[in-house]
């Protein structure tokens, strides 16, 4: 399937700079009467020159790459002729490490995968925990979950935007940009006492409740966000540099993105309407009224737009969690399973039993396997476990869309110039604790 044409109207613009942000040059003749006119130039004769192709390595220790990514990049002139990615430098061995540790154990490992998104793998994981284990969480927890989950893809988001406007030559969205980052930190911050590895959740509810007055602040940063994104979209969406580094670049029709297994932005920039909270709801996302953007032409501005409108469906859906956030408790009141708080397992024999065996052996789930999908910020995060009945699983194996997406960067770049690698490779928003995991 062909991407489809569209055009992009363009407003900032720089003097001397087509609509494409490219140099312009027109020679000018006088007619009759004295007046400068522009004539066609003269068609450019180019020496047939003999040359051999170059192979150069984009990483491991480059900013360009967005962490230890190698892209060995075989050149003719400047075009990409060939790209071999390497990924291999990283070494964390996750799901190796979780099948000796138990269930509540694993979660600070979530953290670390994709480090900026934690408190939405927190959640994944436990999710994925409670269908082994067969819990039924409660309402509030639900509620509390959604916004850690939505406030994590804006952070996600957010350094996404930042570090691609670094990467194209914009600095000062950047700044703005990720003083809306801290404001989400410092939030989190004040509820789980942890800003970059949250370890928020534990199997069967959450490692705390949301301190008093921490909604308001939440409602101050709903009602203020949107302000600075559009002040963002300002500066890029119709800016003829950044018009020129990104329109065109990398496109990916809907076919060849669904045969590379791409999702998240990646998929929805070439016009797949697929999000995993529409369309295998968890969480009673399906109550929630938000939009799933797509774009059409697959290419890199595509993916800017789509991810600056999935910051603005974000911010609606933390709106109306603000507005259902049900009292109650956050943890199921089974302490088989979760912990009995400090004051009873210091005064009731039951309860202290509960404590000591948690925390010595931890919970057992059935015999049994289990696979949980979820929508982070860069598509469909999946994990899979396995139990024999101990504490700890048999199997734990992590669906990382990363990985998945980073997979089709030599179809993207491969006929580029080697400047629109950074461009491309900044598009698919790639963390690699989450690919060499």
């Amino acid at each position: 399937m062909a991407t489809k044409k569209r055009t992009v109207e363009v407003e900032l613009s720089t003097t001397g700079l087509d609509s494409r942000g490219r140099p312009q040059r027109v020679p000018l003749v006088t007619d009759a009467g004295g007046k400068l006119v522009p004539v066609a130039p003269p068609p450019s004769l180019e020496p047939d020159l003999e040359g051999d192709h170059m192979l150069i390595n984009l990483g491991p220790q480059h900013p360009a790459t967005h962490g230890v990514l190698r892209l060995v990049l075989e050149l003719d002139g400047e075009t990409v002729v060939r790209c071999i990615p390497h990924i291999g430098y990283l070494h964390c061995g996750f799901e190796k490490i979780g099948e000796y540790r138990q269930y509540n154990q694993i979660i600070p490992w979530t953290d670390r995968e994709d480090y900026l998104n934690s408190p939405g793998n927190n959640v994944a994981f436990a999710l994925g925990a409670e269908r082994l284990f067969g819990i039924e969480i409660t309402e509030r927890c639900k509620v509390l979950r959604v916004i850690a989950s939505e406030l994590s893809r804006l952070i996600s988001h957010c350094v996404w935007l930042g570090t691609f406007c670094i990467d194209i030559g914009a600095f000062t969205p950047f700044l703005w940009i990720f003083q809306q980052r801290e404001r989400v930190y410092t939030m989190l911050e004040s509820w789980i006492g942890a800003r970059l590895t949250t370890s928020l959740t534990r199997v069967g509810g959450m490692g705390a409740d949301i301190p008093d007055g921490w909604t308001d602040d939440l409602a101050n940063f709903v009602r203020t966000f949107p302000k600075v994104l559009a002040e963002c979209e300002t500066m890029l969406s119709k800016n003829a540099i950044w018009v020129g580094r990104t329109v065109g670049l990398g496109a990916m029709s809907a076919e060849e993105a669904v045969n590379y297994g791409l999702s998240g932005p990646m998929l929805r920039a070439s016009g797949v309407a697929y999000d995993v909270r529409k369309d295998f709801p968890y969480l009673d996302y399906e109550t929630y009224d938000f939009d799933v953007p797509v774009g059409s032409a697959g290419d890199v501005y595509d993916r800017y737009l789509v991810r600056i409108e999935e910051m603005k469906q974000s911010v609606r859906i933390l709106d109306q969690a603000l507005k259902r956030l049900p009292d109650g408790p956050i943890n199921i009141a089974d302490h088989r399973v979760i912990l009995p708080p400090k004051s009873k397992a210091t005064s009731d024999m039951e309860s202290m039993i509960h404590h000591f065996k948690q925390v010595m052996e931890g919970p057992r789930p059935p015999i049994g396997e289990a696979y949980v999908a979820v929508e982070s910020p860069k598509g469909e995060k999946g994990y899979y476990m396995v139990s024999d009945g101990t504490s700890k699983p048999v199997r734990w194996r992590i669906r990382p869309p990363s990985f998945v997406n980073l997979s089709a960067i030599p179809k993207m770049v491969e006929g580029h110039l080697l400047s629109d690698v950074i461009a491309i490779n900044a598009s698919i928003d790639i963390v690699m604790g989450e690919i060499d995991r």
